[in-house]
């Protein structure tokens, strides 16, 4: 069945839908229009009002709108595809898992993707994201910029390319984490956080690289970076820039263009476990 050019009202309008077609269509003035529906796609269509897609699965959206009423718009779904997607509505994805997101807008993205698994995003610029991906994995970033903050706190296996993340503090308290090619303004980088690796990577951060363990940084610049691998183990780092100043890192090599100001404060680091290379 296909609804075409028409105007949805009232709670749950298409409630339990399976194998529908909707196409420039309005959903507004009524909570939860497609919960629990399955086997459909929407085109050039705008969700106006809370919750559209609780509960769903094996969906697609194609060139769609969700006003700043279509909040906590995704949850519970599974297996969908949306592609041009425009959001003003914050809380957009929660414990979703298998979608894939491309060529979007996020204009509001608090606590998104909460709880999501195994999901793909490329070509997404998304701002206000504070909390980004809380507690999610197995994801694929590509071709992101990205602006809020304390983004992919807990996350696990994932792989960034080619983004540009302007984000107060970063992949706290993660496991797994492949960053390539990426351009990354924070305060505190990567604290808690294990089996880490930076390739090709420009990191501004204060108090950055702190706390972690199995750290890898392969020809990465860090620029005003300070006070960087306090309590640090197992580091590999290859930095290509100069570093304001490194500090009582725990164990590994650290192979540096320069670095003003080298700190070795307590008396309980062995500084010999850490071999520094400067130049």
């Amino acid at each position: 069945m296909k609804y075409e050019k028409q105007h949805f009202t009232g709670e749950r309008a298409l409630f339990m839908s399976k194998g529908v077609e909707i196409e420039d269509c309005l959903f507004d003035d009524g909570e939860s229009p497609l919960k629990e529906s399955h086997g459909f796609s929407v085109k050039n269509t705008t969700f106006a009002w809370k919750y559209p897609l609780w509960y769903s699965s094996e969906f697609s959206l194609e060139n769609c709108k969700a006003t700043v009423d279509a909040r906590a718009g995704i949850w519970y779904s599974h297996h969908f595809a949306i592609k041009n997607l425009t959001s003003d509505a914050p809380k957009m994805f929660r414990k979703c898992h298998d979608f894939e997101l491309t060529d979007c807008i996020i204009n509001d993205g608090a606590e998104t993707c909460w709880w999501c698994h195994d999901f793909t995003i490329t070509n997404l610029t998304i701002k206000g994201a504070d909390y980004f991906a809380m507690k999610s994995s197995n994801i694929v970033i590509k071709n992101v910029t990205f602006q809020g903050k304390y983004a992919f706190d807990g996350c696990e296996n994932v792989v960034i390319e080619n983004c540009k993340l302007d984000t107060k503090d970063v992949f706290w308290n993660c496991k797994n984490v492949t960053i390539k090619n990426c351009v990354i303004d924070t305060e505190y980088f990567g604290w808690n956080s294990e089996n880490i690796t930076l390739i090709d990577c420009e990191v501004h951060s204060h108090q950055g690289f702190c706390y972690m363990k199995n750290v890898k940084l392969v020809r990465c610049k860090l620029l005003d970076t300070d006070l960087s691998f306090e309590y640090c183990e197992d580091i590999d780092a290859e930095i290509l820039s100069e570093v304001e100043s490194i500090k009582n890192p725990i164990s590994g090599k650290i192979k540096v263009a320069g670095v003003k100001e080298l700190i070795f404060d307590d008396p309980n680091i062995d500084r010999n476990k850490t071999e520094i290379i400067i130049g």
